[in-house]
């Protein structure tokens, strides 16, 4: 008796051009952290303070923030795949020209201009996915090409603080260099020509602003990122400062702590459905907040430390995913300004805590960063808590 014919597989192979986007995000990633990894030997051998090296991280995160709306409507009508190839060529320059930057005032002006690709390439890299896939498939394919993120998460910070602790800072952003160059030629071998999504209309962007419920809950992710950046910008010079360890030790509590972020973001998108968004974001705020809270007893000793980052390392890069679903849940027709706006916040929020956290420390506040962070957690979990309520009452009186 003949057996009877497998059934045909259910996941479909994934084509070329995600796995370039993926690679592209994944290098994008990598290169925005490129400098928190880096920050205390660009410090070191430029002659700056810790704060102003922090306003590298200050200025990129601003222009990703605004730019990321800006662009999209600049951009609404090229052909993708040019675009994209052209990002990441532009991202090659730019990194090996900072790379190169003989002094700080230099180095600014090429970092700001190094930005540029990072507030393109994800947003735009995400909304060519729908003319790329199926419809039933496209959720696994955006899970996908943020992957890279994910990744970059896990690798990129702890990667740039090894080879900065090593070679120097300017090594780590020639690889940046290198890697873009490379994701460059697989975006043009993998991309097909006449890829153009759909520009976002004034109609989308009126009806989005005006709807106090999307509105607040994007306002939670700028007061998230702003209470995390107040701290994450300088994890590397308060590690430095209040537990001293060596190269390889800092690169794997960078490791330790992305690698719990990876977690954070597989576990909640396993069970987002189940608890729905707001309820993730909320526990997932809760998390951090806890990190935030538990922060002194971590100047005790380095396995006391590890430990107090791991809720913090299980929400960060989770709350967010929990956001994008929140959002898109709250009013599928808006989603892509809705992200759009998401993505300007998270990066408005990465600035204004750079910002602070520089602020704070040139005034010797180093020690005070963490409480500063929980405040700001706190009143993003309020607002959160205020926004799903404000969402209820808008649908019951429908």
């Amino acid at each position: 008796m003949t057996p009877p014919a497998a059934p045909p597989s259910t996941a479909p192979r994934l084509p070329a051009s995600l796995w370039a986007l993926m690679l592209g995000n994944f290098v994008i990633g990598t290169g925005v952290m490129a400098v928190p990894g880096t920050l205390n030997d660009i410090s070191a051998s430029l002659a700056v303070s810790v704060p102003q090296a922090g306003q590298l991280i200050t200025v990129g995160a601003a222009l990703i923030g605004v730019g990321a709306p800006v662009f999209a409507g600049l951009v609404a009508g090229w052909d993708r795949r040019r675009l994209l190839t052209l990002c990441m060529l532009w991202y090659a320059v730019f990194m090996a020209a900072c790379a190169l930057a003989p002094h700080y005032g230099m180095l600014l002006p090429l970092r700001v201009l190094a930005m540029v690709p990072p507030a393109i390439f994800t947003p735009q890299a995400a909304a060519c996915v729908g003319l790329l896939v199926p419809m039933a498939g496209r959720g696994r394919a955006i899970t996908f090409v943020f992957l890279g993120w994910s990744v970059a998460s896990v690798l990129g910070m702890p990667l740039s603080a090894w080879i900065g602790g090593l070679l120097g800072w300017r090594w780590a952003f020639g690889l940046v260099a290198v890697l873009a160059l490379a994701s460059a030629v697989a975006v043009w071998r993998a991309m097909p020509d006449g890829v153009r999504p759909a520009a976002l209309t004034r109609r989308d962007w009126a009806s989005t602003l005006a709807s106090p419920a999307l509105m607040m809950a994007v306002g939670v992710t700028l007061l998230s990122a702003f209470g995390q950046f107040v701290l994450f910008s300088y994890f590397a010079p308060y590690f430095q400062q209040v537990l001293r360890p060596g190269t390889g030790t800092l690169s794997l509590l960078f490791l330790w702590f992305g690698a719990f972020g990876l977690v954070g973001n597989m576990l909640v998108s396993r069970r987002i459905d189940r608890l729905g968004p707001p309820r993730a974001v909320l526990l997932t705020l809760g998390a951090m907040a806890l990190s935030l809270a538990l922060w002194p007893l971590g100047t005790n000793a380095l396995w006391v430390q590890m430990l107090v980052l791991v809720p913090w390392g299980l929400g960060c890069f989770a709350c967010n995913s929990a956001q994008q679903a929140r959002l898109v849940h709250m009013a599928p027709a808006l989603a892509p300004a809705t992200v759009a706006l998401n993505t300007s916040a998270i990066y408005g929020g990465q600035a204004l805590g750079a910002a602070l956290g520089g602020a704070l420390i040139a005034q010797g506040g180093m020690l005070r960063l963490h409480a500063v962070g929980l405040v700001l957690m706190l009143l993003a979990m309020a607002l959160s808590t205020w926004a799903t309520r404000v969402q209820k009452r808008s649908v019951g009186s429908r």
